[in-house]
């Protein structure tokens, strides 16, 4: 008689404790890990793992499906990529709480930030809450393939409290400071993870409009805070312009909220070309505050984080020439065949010589920064791969040759344009940034930016470049797997996974590490509505299990959907009951 309800046997377990890869057999009985060793009992199911990488599943905590996870069990892309519980509501967006009349201002909301389309999140949304425990109530009711956990958005709590005041950015009254903190605690006792909030300029309705959580007072925030401190659980993300010059004092009210709160905080830290070494002036003020007994970590990321540009995607470095917008919205063969035409060519080339707006031109026509992409896709592209660097080789326009590079491949081909963590042509700089005990692995942002980004693959890419590929500088594997489970399920406070240990959360990979890989990201249009979205498969995951159930071999479901909402923080094997 069996005595496990599955055996993997025989991999190379890196049990994301950090340390260097075992040959053992994982035993799991009702959800969770019962033995790691030589088992001799039989599983009622057995997964051959020799020659496999055997990790815990990946704990992501920067995704936003808080709309998918709506209308769909399958949270691809980051299914596909070894993530067994994801973190959404980031970046201050999401759609609870929320009354009627202000449904559509956050579907514009999220449409605008994170490029999810609108006509998608329309249809896709039942719109079956009021209260953010009824949003959580409907996540609950569908069964996914990985588990999710919530965090409370600042930008729809402020617009549910103040209306239309709150989209106008208007100081929050002390009694409107008081009902935020009072539904941030309901929210976290109802089992939200988290609050997430956003002061970035870059953070826009679909109107251009900004997020409504932009100028929110320091009493605001110390208060929301508190409403956590209240309720004896949650964390907070946090993304500011932090490389302008009120950096240190942005930063120094962070840590009073912090002060009086005491609860865990995370911030999104990134090389911005513009500033390149002020990424290390920020992690200097988040170890200080480390130092000082504050839980503060930094998110990064494991490789650049720029956008594709390309004729299926939302932009091409020709989207504000009126000629290539009269066919922006066109099927890929006949778009293809009018770009082909040479009289169409030179229309289009003419009209890209007029000047961009600053923001137009840093993202559209930075040729220096513009790669060529490839398949599989290359994220350390050297200077010479750059369009500038080849259509000087070729004594051409780089227009020109950005032109013709876009009609690779029938017009699937992409250009690469990192606007962050590349400003120079090496991940020298996220090697330092994934070596810092001051951060997490994050910022993939799985489900968000579907027509310019695909990063949910930050997982995969970790494992094979950091611990395979690259010529120098890579980590040992047993470490990067600590980094993407334990670390990060820690962070959130999941204390029940991110170890292969006895009486864990039995979620785990089993990875052909020799094929292990990303290919190149292709357009799907499966959303609501027929709405598009770049999706980026992996190759070498044979098995990926969530609660001792395989929910995808080799790369393809099995029709398990195990996963659900996990409500607020998790206590470890020792101490549940």
């Amino acid at each position: 008689m069996a005595q496990f309800d599955l055996v993997v046997r025989g991999g190379h377990v890196a049990d994301g404790l950090g340390g260097e890869p075992i040959e053992a057999d994982v035993g799991v009985q009702g959800g969770r890990i019962a033995a790691v060793g030589r088992i001799a009992a039989r599983g009622r199911e057995e997964i051959d793992a020799r020659g496999h990488l055997v990790t815990p599943g990946f704990v992501d905590i920067h995704t936003h499906y808080d709309g998918q996870a709506v209308w769909d069990s399958r949270l691809a892309p980051s299914s596909w990529h070894g993530v067994t519980t994801a973190v959404m509501g980031n970046c201050g967006v999401g759609f609870a709480p929320v009354r009627p009349a202000d449904r559509v201002r956050l579907v514009e909301l999220m449409e605008g930030v994170e490029d999810i389309p609108g006509a998608a999140l329309h249809e896709g949304l039942d719109w079956s809450w009021e209260s953010f425990e009824q949003y959580l109530d409907a996540l609950d009711a569908r069964p996914h393939d990985m588990d999710l956990c919530a965090q409370l958005p600042h930008g729809a709590l402020r617009v549910f409290v103040m209306g239309e005041r709150g989209a106008r950015l208007e100081k929050a009254t002390m009694d409107d400071i008081a009902q935020m903190r009072g539904l941030a605690a309901q929210a976290m006792r109802a089992g939200a993870i988290g609050f997430s909030t956003s002061r970035t300029l870059n953070h826009r309705t679909v109107h251009g409009d900004p997020t409504p959580s932009l100028r929110a007072s320091e009493d605001e925030l110390t208060a929301i805070a508190m409403g956590l401190s209240d309720a004896g659980s949650g964390v907070i993300e946090f993304i500011s312009d932090f490389d302008t010059p009120d950096a240190t004092s942005e930063f120094a009210m962070v840590r009073r909220m912090l002060m009086a709160s005491r609860r865990p905080f995370s911030l999104s830290l990134a090389q911005r070309h513009g500033r390149p070494e002020f990424w290390r002036e920020l992690l200097g003020m988040v170890e200080g505050a480390a130092r000082e007994g504050l839980q503060v970590k930094a998110q990064v990321a494991p490789r650049p984080i720029g956008v594709l540009l390309g004729l299926q995607g939302s932009r091409t470095p020709f989207s504000r020439c009126p000629s290539y917008q009269a066919i922006a919205d066109w099927p890929l063969p006949e778009k293809v065949a009018t770009l082909r035409d040479p009289a169409f060519r030179a229309r289009v080339l003419h009209e890209a010589e007029a000047p961009l707006p600053k923001e137009f031109a840093i993202r559209l026509t930075d040729f220096a920064r513009m790669y060529t992409f490839g398949n599989p896709p290359d994220y350390e592209p050297p200077a010479e791969r750059s369009v500038a660097a080849i259509a000087a080789r070729e004594g051409r326009d780089p227009r020109d040759t950005a032109y013709d590079l876009l009609l690779g491949d029938e017009g699937r081909a992409f250009l690469y344009t990192p606007f962050a963590n590349y400003a120079v042509p090496n991940l020298d700089v996220c090697h330092a940034m994934l070596a810092s005990p001051h951060t997490l692995v994050g910022l993939g942002d799985g489900g968000a930016h579907v027509g310019v980004i695909s990063d949910g693959s930050f997982p995969t890419f970790l494992l094979s470049h950091w611990g395979r590929d690259r010529a120098s500088g890579r980590f040992p594997v047993g470490w990067l797997a600590k980094r993407h489970t334990l670390d990060n399920a820690r962070a959130v406070g999941l204390l029940d996974r991110g170890c292969l240990v006895p009486g864990m959360k039995a979620d785990l990979n089993v990875i052909d590490f020799d094929r292990l890989g990303l290919e190149a990201p292709a357009m799907a249009y499966d959303l609501p509505a027929g709405g598009k979205r770049l999706l980026q498969r992996a190759r070498g995951y044979s098995a990926t299990i969530v609660s001792g159930r395989v929910v995808s071999r080799d790369g393809e479901p099995t029709g398990a959907l195990p996963g659900r909402l996990v409500r607020g923080p998790q206590p470890g094997p020792a101490t549940r009951t």
